[in-house]
């Protein structure tokens, strides 16, 4: 099982919708996060960037990242994300599924995968 966090915006690339860090970055941006929140989801980010690989480059851009369902403190972390999100009045769909397309990378906690149905495969 794959598990995947998304808002309702859209990627240019994939046409599904943007993951909840994008989201989170925006609102950051856009100066709507109080200093506590902005200085958590530092802390948070930190965490990430020492505990997830980032699969860079991608090979396709229409590759998305789904966490595996074993990755449960990633997991855990990634609610605790949605929940600040839903504070601030976006709407997050975790989606899960056995099928999350044409895997294109893969490592202990998740993968990246091109839906089935693009144009382009691997």
């Amino acid at each position: 099982m794959f598990l995947r966090f998304a808002v309702h915006a859209r990627d240019e690339n994939s046409q599904r919708g943007k993951g909840i860090l994008t989201a989170i970055y925006r609102l950051e941006k856009e100066g709507r996060l109080a200093e506590y929140e902005a200085a958590w989801f530092s802390e948070q980010e930190r965490w990430f960037n020492e505990h997830l690989e980032r699969p860079e480059p991608l090979k396709d851009p229409l590759a998305i990242l789904w966490f595996k369902s074993t990755a449960l403190e990633h997991i855990t972390r990634m609610r605790a994300l949605v929940a600040l999100l839903e504070h601030k009045d976006t709407v997050v769909e975790v989606i899960q599924t056995d099928r999350p397309g044409y895997v294109v990378y893969e490592d202990e906690h998740q993968v990246a995968a091109i839906p089935f149905g693009q144009d382009t495969l691997p």
